[in-house]
């Protein structure tokens, strides 16, 4: 049986670019979208960024869009 699996790469950024995300609230953000994902059975493998950007590596399950997984993760945050 064929095993597939699809790795998305998401870049977003803060509003303006406005370099939003120092210290601990990028911690906590960070932190925040892999929860608010494993509740809403989106695989975030990895999350990281900078001040002004988050970059989100996520396993697109076979019953999920990329615009789904988009919204769930990106509105949240």
């Amino acid at each position: 049986m064929p095993y597939v699996r699809v790795w998305i790469h998401f870049v977003w950024s803060t509003k303006n670019r406005e370099p939003f995300l120092t210290g601990e609230i990028r911690k906590d953000v960070f932190q925040h979208i892999k929860e608010n994902a494993k509740t809403k059975k989106v695989h975030v493998d990895f999350i990281g960024g900078y001040v002004d950007h988050v970059h989100c590596l996520v396993s697109l399950g076979t019953d999920q869009t990329i615009e789904n997984i988009m919204r769930l993760i990106k509105g949240e945050s």
